[in-house]
């Protein structure tokens, strides 16, 4: 749990150096994304926000099989934050990364936090599932789509491991509550 909120801390106190140090790096000329480019990134941004939220409940009042995934999802997109923090600051992209989750998410995340016990274990499966369904589409189209190259790299090297993500989710119900569903994620390249 403390790690959680230290790797959540860490996001919310990193977002606004991408554009600031993009600046620096760039002696002050930076790039601007284009609007596809940038609506994925904040997509990225409020994604990884939710899933390190969500996990930091589902630590708490999960099942067995959900606390282990929470973990996963900490540490995976986690990296996911910070790939894409990257990515923005070696190639000088401007961008103010969210900070605070969406409305859709926020009210998801209100929505699991209203639960406890079964009935938190069947809205945290359901949510994850459509996060994951949600996620591994945003990449796809992205990796096929982008128009930033470095992005798209990003983005396709990601996938498989939202997908394994998506397949671990899909066995978190209710009816799998206490059984060890959750692996290691593929790494991503």
């Amino acid at each position: 749990m403390k790690s959680a909120v230290i790797v959540l801390s860490g996001l919310l106190l990193a977002t606004p150096v991408v554009a600031q140090t993009a600046q620096q790096k760039a002696g002050g000329a930076v790039q601007s994304l284009s609007a596809s480019s940038a609506s994925f990134v904040k997509q990225v941004a409020i994604s990884d926000l939710f899933e390190i939220a969500s996990a930091r409940l589902a630590l708490a009042r999960g099942s067995d099989a959900q606390k282990q995934f929470a973990n996963q999802m900490l540490q995976d997109h986690g990296k996911t934050s910070a790939d894409l923090r990257r990515i923005m600051i070696e190639r000088s992209f401007s961008v103010d990364l969210p900070s605070q989750l969406d409305r859709k998410h926020q009210a998801m995340l209100d929505k699991l936090n209203g639960t406890d016990g079964e009935q938190f274990v069947a809205t945290y499966a359901a949510q994850q599932v459509q996060a994951h369904q949600d996620a591994v589409a945003l990449f796809e189209g992205y990796a096929n789509n982008g128009d930033l190259p470095r992005l798209k790299q990003w983005a396709a090297q990601t996938l498989p491991v939202l997908q394994h993500h998506l397949e671990m989710a899909q066995k978190l119900g209710p009816s799998q509550a206490g059984a060890p569903t959750v692996g290691t994620a593929p790494a991503a390249k």
